[in-house]
């Protein structure tokens, strides 16, 4: 069976608590995407990453690598989902189907994370993923934009899929669950 994982971001505390421990299932676009992979005959695994809002990045490996990961496992991230799959993928050597990273965050001046983003970008990744697409819109905040800017330098072959008013690919910024582009970028 086809299978996708999805990996939420980064909340604050209180936006974590106030999902009742369910933030990955609940927010933003993750729930109507799930339901939309799920009618197209996709397994989708929604991971509640360990302590999200203060992010350690051995606990959201183990808890990442309880999923089954095959060539064909479609990874989708958002924000620092987004860069911890960027990690996880420069730091294990494995192929895995299509890649789509939205509003992709690494915490460029390291101020919020610890050890979430101590590493270096593998530039031979893409050759790992049977497509790699960055999605961002220009008006997000400055660290999700230097993060989409090293991402270009080290994947210029990726496919980056650019929008001017989408802010940071939330309820409150695309004023709506439903994110259609991204099944385009899928090809579903």
């Amino acid at each position: 069976m086809k299978n996708a994982i999805i990996i939420h971001g980064m909340p604050s505390k209180e936006e974590y608590e106030s999902s009742g421990g369910n933030f990955c299932a609940t927010q933003h676009w993750i729930p109507w995407l799930e339901k939309e992979l799920t009618e197209r005959g996709f397994s989708v695994n929604l991971p509640e990453m360990p302590s999200p809002y203060d992010p350690k990045y051995e606990k959201w490996k183990n808890t990442f690598e309880s999923f089954d990961i095959t060539p064909k496992t479609i990874l989708i991230g958002h924000s620092a989902g987004a860069g911890f799959i960027v990690r996880w993928l420069s730091e294990n050597k494995v192929d895995v189907g299509q890649v789509v990273l939205v509003a992709p965050w690494s915490d460029p001046t390291k101020e919020y994370t610890k050890d979430m983003f101590e590493f270096t970008i593998d530039p031979d990744l893409i050759y790992r993923c049977e497509k790699l697409t960055i999605i961002y819109s220009i008006d997000d905040d400055e660290g999700v934009i230097k993060s989409v800017d090293e991402l270009k330098v080290v994947f210029p072959t990726a496919v980056f899929d650019e929008f001017l008013d989408k802010g940071h690919f939330t309820l409150e910024d695309l004023g709506t669950v439903e994110f259609p582009e991204i099944l385009k970028v899928l090809a579903l």
